[in-house]
């Protein structure tokens, strides 16, 4: 059976609206398996789903395994320190070792933008992307766009701006493909040395100031600042980042309705967020944790070849 997503989840760029509806509208009643006494059902009992880390990951890797344990699926996490990888051995010779093992899926974080599809055109088994260099994190994109339509409803024409370090984010990338798709307008905000170069092509509205931001929009994705990957002079100082683009309490209470508030964590806490807005009533960050898990089920169970139709039948089962 093919699976309606094709074989890989690499990136949300790929997908179509009618796609990315799909995944949606798939979480939504696996949701409730996470509320149960015994958080299982037997969908993917026997598959064997390898989680594949060349970077540090907390809640990414920790929402695919509960993802993977809640679908009954047999998982094996491997971190690069700990493999092979660390002594010098390639990505695709690791790949090949772990699908000898018949493997069923790989999910795969990894440095380099495009490791994701280099592994999925070199072996059979499914391949999710769970965050490639500064290229995408579709799943993290997916979770967003799910807290979104839970609150709002339907998202065309909401406004939606992504604030801060846009330059390294994948979330970003995946979140501009994912809501300009579903009809969403889009703006990026930040300092120009952290917004890439022509990124009004991507088809979205630029903010220097934050202030402006907030007046324009319906909800604020604040992404971290990224100091791992900087090497110098992005910005002054975390301080002078803090009181030109810090979203504060101070500043959302200017504006002219509600503003949702996102962030895909970790956070930088009185860096790009003040703590009594992560906190906030207006906050959605919790949510976005527990809609991860119920998106990437959602991911597992339609890359393994199940049809939509039988997602009320999973999450029947028990």
């Amino acid at each position: 059976m093919t699976a309606p997503l094709g074989k890989d989840l690499l990136g949300l760029e790929q997908l179509t609206a009618g796609q990315i509806n799909l995944i949606l509208d798939t979480a939504v009643p696996l949701k409730e398996i996470s509320e149960r006494t015994i958080k299982k059902v037997p969908t993917l009992r026997g598959a064997t789903i390898v989680n594949l880390f060349f970077e540090a990951s907390t809640r990414t890797r920790i929402s695919f395994e509960f993802a993977e344990k809640r679908m009954s699926a047999d998982t094996v996490n491997v971190a690069s320190a700990g493999s092979s990888v660390s002594k010098g051995e390639t990505l695709v010779d690791t790949a090949r070792n772990l699908e000898a093992m018949r493997i069923d899926m790989v999910v795969i974080r990894h440095p380099a933008s495009g490791a994701a599809q280099f592994l999925a055109e070199r072996i059979e088994s499914n391949v999710i992307n769970a965050g490639d260099g500064t290229h995408e994190h579709p799943t993290q994109g997916l979770l967003d766009l799910l807290t979104l339509r839970d609150h709002f409803g339907a998202l065309a024409g909401k406004r939606v701006c992504l604030c801060g370090d846009v330059l390294h984010s994948r979330v970003a990338r995946s979140n501009i493909w994912g809501l300009t798709k579903l009809g969403v307008e889009v703006a990026v905000c930040g300092p120009r040395s952290l917004l890439p170069n022509a990124i009004e092509d991507m088809g979205v509205k630029v903010f220097d100031r934050i202030e402006a931001a907030i007046e324009w929009a319906d909800a604020l994705n604040v992404l971290r600042l990224q100091l791992e990957r900087m090497q110098a002079g992005y910005i002054p100082s975390l301080r002078e980042y803090n009181r030109v683009f810090g979203v504060t309490r101070e500043r959302l209470e200017r504006a002219p309705r509600d503003v949702l508030i996102l962030h895909p964590g970790p956070m930088n806490r009185g860096v790009e967020i003040d703590s009594d807005v992560a906190d906030g009533p207006h906050s959605v960050i919790l949510n976005q944790v527990t809609n991860g898990v119920a998106i990437r089920m959602a991911v597992l169970y339609l890359l393994s070849g199940n049809t939509p139709q039988l997602a009320e039948a999973a999450k029947g089962s028990a």
